[in-house]
């Protein structure tokens, strides 16, 4: 399976499906699965140091290139620093415990992973202190609604590559990924079936029929024609399979105007503007 990839506005590829871990625990299972998901054609990772998982994720990835699969070069290893430490050392250490715990010299991104109060920008220079050291290959944010980007882009010396959200269709963020295409920004989706709930939607379900396809499917190519990196995560290698099966069918713009419409505003997950970041 040959996935797509979209350029970065700082030049690089990323595919524009890839694979999460969020809520998976760390273990033997998940880096099976990871290496199931390099093997399948998957070349995103996406994790994040409080997912408590880099460790299987590394081990996944380590299994993978050792068995041949791929090469290092041909994966898009990503994870992020969480938010009980923003200052500009506490930022380089996490990403040096994260290198530690995946076993990569390098991620190919990281992400600050929620904006909090008013700690992202001195988190944002340690970020491109390692990204002008040639430790990191992009750097971006995640849950920065349109506000924490302009703040951001005020001081910035390097342009984030990507804004992680929450995005599925009962939430479609657009004025977030209208400023996103302003700013040539690209929006990743988290959460893009909203943990499973919008698969008995009956209008994504209709739409599902008529192509043969099945709910998950037509969500994630839904994403993929609004221009939008989605990561699903599923331990199911029936499903993994399925999620990665979205390039043999289109969405007319009917069906897109249908989905689109289901959009009512609701989160599966925290408001970036009212997460309590005590663990």
């Amino acid at each position: 399976m040959n996935i797509q990839s979209l350029t970065l506005n700082n030049g690089i590829q990323m595919p524009e499906l890839g694979y999460g871990v969020f809520r998976v625990e760390e273990g033997p299972e998940l880096a099976k699965a990871v290496k199931a998901a390099i093997q399948m054609g998957y070349r995103s990772i996406d994790t994040a140091s409080i997912y408590g998982n880099e460790k299987s994720v590394g081990d996944g990835i380590r299994q993978a290139i050792e068995e041949g699969l791929v090469s290092r070069e041909e994966l898009f290893v990503t994870s992020k620093v969480w938010n009980d430490g923003l200052s500009f050392d506490e930022t380089v250490a996490a990403y040096e415990e994260s290198l530690v715990k995946m076993g990569l010299d390098y991620l190919d991104l990281y992400l600050i992973h929620w904006p909090g109060k008013d700690k992202y920008q001195e988190s944002w220079k340690a970020l491109e202190a390692l990204y002008k050291e040639s430790r990191v290959k992009a750097i971006g944010v995640s849950n920065f609604q349109v506000h924490h980007l302009q703040s951001l882009l005020k001081d910035a010396e390097v342009k984030p590559v990507i804004n992680q959200i929450e995005f599925h269709p009962k939430l479609t963020q657009k004025e977030v990924r209208e400023y996103c295409l302003e700013q040539n920004i690209q929006v990743e989706a988290w959460s893009p079936l909203m943990n499973g709930d919008l698969l008995k939607n009956e209008t994504i379900q209709g739409i599902a029929k008529a192509h043969n396809k099945s709910a998950a499917q037509v969500v994630l190519r839904w994403d993929l024609q609004h221009g939008v990196i989605t990561i699903p995560k599923s331990m199911n290698e029936t499903r993994m399979r399925e999620n990665i099966s979205l390039y043999d069918f289109t969405l007319t713009g009917e069906q897109m105007d249908q989905l689109d419409a289901l959009n009512e505003n609701t989160r599966s997950g925290p408001d970036p503007d009212e997460f309590d970041f005590k663990m």
